[in-house]
C-alpha cells in the first residue's frame, strides 16, 4: 500500500470510531473500545418479568407519548448484539410506579434483533421527590445477554432543570445519557435514541 492510501485509509477509519470514542487491538487480534454504557442505580422499583411488548401506551393515557429506540453492541463498539434483553420501567405523569398490578404498566421487555435494534412506544415519565429534590424525568434500563455483563442504567433528558442538583443525573459518568427529545415522528410524537455498549463477561 503507498503513503497516500494509507494514511487516507487510517484517517477515514480514525474519523469512522470518532463517534464511538477510542478502539484499540488487543494482544489477541480482538478491539476494544471506550464506548461502554455507564452504569446508575437500580432503584427500589425493580420488578421482574416484565411483559415482551414494545408499545406500553394504552387508550386514555395521559402523557406525551415518545420513541425509544436504539442498537445493542458488544466491547468492540461496533458489533450489534443479537437476543440481548432490554427491560425498561419508569414512573407515571404523576411520578408513581405501578409496582403491584398484574398490567405491569410503564414496564416492558424485548430481544434486540438481529441487527441488536430494540424499541419501545411510551410517555415521558413524570416526577417525584426524593427528599427534597424532584428526580429529573429518567427512564430505568437493565441490559442483560449470556456473553456479556450485565448492565443496569438511566437515561435522563436534555433542559431537565432538575438534572444538575440530583446525585446521579449530575454525575459526569451520566453525561452520554441525557438525550436529545427528536422530531422524528412525522405524527409529532418525539424519539430518544440510545444505543447500548456491553463489555464481555
Amino acid at each position: 500500500m503507498n503513503r497516500k492510501k494509507f494514511l487516507l485509509t487510517s484517517t477515514l477509519t480514525a474519523i469512522s470510531l470518532t463517534a464511538f470514542g477510542s478502539i484499540v487491538k488487543t494482544a489477541s487480534g480482538s478491539f476494544k473500545g471506550d464506548c461502554e454504557t455507564t452504569d446508575d442505580i437500580l432503584g427500589p422499583f425493580y420488578r421482574a418479568g416484565a411483559p415482551v411488548r414494545t408499545d406500553m401506551t394504552f387508550e386514555g393515557l395521559p402523557g406525551n407519548r415518545i420513541e425509544i429506540k436504539g442498537k445493542v453492541f458488544g466491547s468492540d463498539c461496533k458489533t450489534p448484539v443479537t437476543n440481548a434483553l432490554v427491560e425498561i420501567w419508569h414512573c407515571d405523569t404523576l411520578g408513581e410506579y405501578d409496582n403491584k398490578s398484574k398490567d405491569f404498566l410503564h414496564r416492558a421487555s424485548l430481544l434486540s434483533n438481529d441487527k441488536g435494534e430494540y424499541l419501545f412506544i411510551t410517555i415521558l415519565p413524570g416526577k417525584y421527590l426524593n427528599g427534597e429534590l424532584y428526580r429529573p424525568a429518567h427512564i430505568h434500563f437493565r441490559i442483560t445477554e449470556k456473553a456479556h455483563k450485565d448492565i443496569v442504567s438511566q437515561i435522563y433528558f436534555k433542559g431537565d432543570p432538575h438534572i444538575t442538583a440530583d446525585p446521579w443525573a449530575s454525575q459526569e459518568k451520566a453525561k452520554e445519557r441525557i438525550l436529545e427529545l427528536e422530531p422524528e415522528n412525522i405524527k409529532g410524537g418525539l424519539t430518544v435514541n440510545f444505543d447500548i455498549y456491553l463489555q464481555e463477561v
